[in-house]
């Protein structure tokens, strides 16, 4: 099972204080708005997103259809077809992909010890 480009969405209090935390730890900015209080900062192929006030808890993401540069890739398994597969698994999700829909979306499980998956499809069906 592909699941995509693999990062890290971490709740943080302060955004300004992580920015800065991040940075000296040699992390840039690789996208998001600042003034929405929200992050992606990169470090060579590892990815974090930094949240304020958006979510209680920290959250592994995935992300189908990108590589690491969340550059659009030619072939990837859908987020439809990986929701497939994992019910089909007997996995239970918290939140399901529009399985009828052709672009974007997401959805969320959570490991046995309650940490949060966000598996979300930023590109259309290949």
């Amino acid at each position: 099972m592909k699941l995509g480009a693999f990062s890290v969405s971490l709740t943080v209090k302060d955004i300004h204080a992580s920015k800065a935390f991040y940075e000296n730890l040699g992390f840039q900015t690789f996208g998001g708005n600042l003034e929405q209080n929200w992050l992606i900062m990169k470090n060579e192929n590892c990815i974090i997103g930094l949240f304020q006030g958006m979510f209680d808890k920290n959250i592994l993401t995935f992300n189908p259809g990108w590589n690491q540069n969340a550059e659009n890739l030619d072939s990837f398994t859908d987020i439809r077809d990986l929701q497939k597969e994992l019910k089909e698994k007997g996995i239970q999700l918290l939140t399901e992909a529009d399985e009828a829909s052709e672009g974007v979306a997401s959805f969320t499980l959570e490991d046995p010890d309650g940490n949060v998956i966000l598996v979300d499809q930023h590109v259309n069906r290949p």
